[in-house]
């Protein structure tokens, strides 16, 4: 069942749902307004011939900060990763989709390409995957109104919340636009054997 706005006021007043700065006016029907932060990661060009996914590919990327006044220029086709402004938290019994703006989605830029799902037990800033797929270029602003998130309830309490030590959880606690750590799940022994 997806949480109504008061459903969603009411767990964070019990502080089951953690959203911090909640803006004025950013709980909508059934989500919750959330804001681009101000650090950009970004594709640089690279003299290697492919992107292996066995391999830290950290050094692809270079942070980029947005100023209060001048936007960043996401061109078309152009792909780099951002985060939230809001620190987000999730108890043990929700799950959460992030999504993107319609009014933004309808001048082409999207804001995930997969990584729209949060997990029960997730505590950190959401990493946004950010494509223009424009004929023009889009200007990024810090603190713009970028994504949504709702919420839905499981049936039960999940078992192994994200990231306990169980998962092996890549991305918990991250505070600003965190590169992939896919090369991590080719470590050690296959995960059938783990």
């Amino acid at each position: 069942m997806v949480l109504s706005d008061r459903s969603i006021k009411e767990e964070l007043a019990k502080g089951r749902i953690v959203i911090e700065p909640l803006g004025e006016g950013c709980i909508q029907p059934a989500s919750v307004d959330v804001h681009l932060d101000r650090k950009v990661l970004a594709f640089r060009n690279s003299r290697r011939p492919y992107i292996d996914v066995r391999e830290d590919m950290a050094d692809l990327t270079e942070m980029v900060e947005i100023d209060d006044d001048d936007p960043y220029m996401l061109h078309p086709g152009e792909f780099v990763l951002a985060s939230t402004l809001e620190r987000i938290e999730l108890p043990d019994d929700l799950v959460a989709r992030l999504e993107g703006k319609s009014s933004l989605g309808r001048i082409g830029l999207l804001i995930h390409s997969t990584a729209g799902y949060v997990d029960p037990g997730w505590k950190g800033h959401l990493t946004l995957e950010l494509s223009n797929v424009a004929n023009l270029p889009i200007t990024l602003y810090y603190g713009m109104k970028i994504g949504q998130i709702s919420y839905t309830r499981l049936s039960t309490p999940a078992e192994n919340l994200y990231g306990s030590a169980v998962l092996g959880s890549k991305y918990q606690g991250q505070t600003q636009p965190t590169p992939s750590r896919v090369f991590r799940e080719f470590s050690g022994p296959p995960a059938a054997e783990r």
